[in-house]
């Protein structure tokens, strides 16, 4: 691929605004990431979503390139007041996400100054606390990365099963803590299209949701195979489930369901799973219901490996 080529994939694949490359026939050529996220159904070599060159927010460029008529499709980001009252909503929720381990640290920090009081075990306690925030806070700041386009996801591609054994290893003191075994298995052959760093973000997420809400007792699968021609990576447990009116909010910012409101996780991990899949061309789904287990696959476009 000569450099003009690679520089104009690079430029469309992370441009900020929505774009999709139509050919002829109505045919996706390309797409920004972005397009990919927001528009349900777009997929290169597929159908143009119905409507899309339609409506007054859409611009259409058309040019010629070695014979071929194609089409440059900007689809505009709608009404300008809900994307407001979207950032207030994120805003007021990390707000509340802070404010709760902050209002514990202060009670902790007053108890500790109390005579009689076990002072060593409060500053635990508060360190904790501290520790819970500062996770939140890198949460936050990595999904503000991988929006702005400064985490580069896709670039690649890294076998799968050596980074799923390291994370299994990584978790398994904390995971024995919570009384859940965890078992990595898989082809050793499967790669996907993930920079490392963001395979073992995705791996770990996976593995802390697992560790927290599959309850004592549970197993949990992490594992990578092949199927239809795609790679499949699985995050599967036989713990306490969830409701299936839960599943479709799974991957929300800081949706917990009713059983895991108690848990000190950031409620971000699966959103970042998400986002990371899709922004490497993947998608994300979960099966499950309460009593049976939870399992999260991760399915992308087959991979060489």
């Amino acid at each position: 691929m000569n450099v003009d080529a690679e520089r104009g994939r690079v430029l469309l694949e992370e441009s900020r605004e929505l774009v999709v490359i139509l050919d002829e026939d109505d045919r996706v050529v390309a797409a920004s990431r972005r397009a990919r996220e927001a528009l349900e159904g777009l997929a290169e070599g597929g159908p143009a979503p119905p409507g899309l060159v339609e409506g007054e927010s859409v611009i259409v460029v058309p040019y010629e390139l070695d014979g071929r008529v194609e089409r440059l499709v900007y689809v505009g980001r709608g009404d300008s007041r809900a994307y407001e009252e979207l950032r207030s909503g994120f805003t007021a929720s990390v707000s509340h996400e802070l404010r709760t381990p902050l209002a514990r640290l202060l009670v902790l920090l007053e108890t500790a100054l109390l005579p009689g009081e076990d002072v060593r075990g409060l500053v635990d306690e508060a360190r904790r606390e501290v520790e819970q925030v500062t996770e939140l806070i890198d949460d936050v700041l990595f999904l503000s990365e991988l929006e702005t386009g400064r985490a580069v996801v896709a670039l690649g591609s890294e076998p799968v099963l050596p980074v799923l054994e390291a994370v299994g290893t990584e978790v398994e003191e904390q995971a024995a803590r919570a009384g859940v075994a965890i078992v990595v298995e898989g082809d050793a052959d499967v790669t996907l299209p993930l920079r490392p760093r963001m395979l073992r973000v995705v791996a770990q997420n996976l593995a802390q949701n697992a560790i927290r809400y599959a309850g004592p007792g549970a197993t949990f699968t992490l594992s990578v195979h092949r199927q239809n021609g795609a790679a499949v990576l699985s995050a599967a447990d036989d713990g306490i489930g969830v409701l299936e009116r839960d599943i479709p909010r799974l991957f929300e910012r800081f949706y917990r369901a009713d059983a895991a409101r108690a848990s000190r996780g950031t409620g971000l991990g699966l959103a970042i799973v998400k986002h990371v899949v899709a922004s490497a061309g993947g998608t994300v789904e979960a099966r499950g219901e309460r009593g049976r287990g939870l399992q999260i696959r991760c399915v992308f476009p087959a991979a060489p490996g």
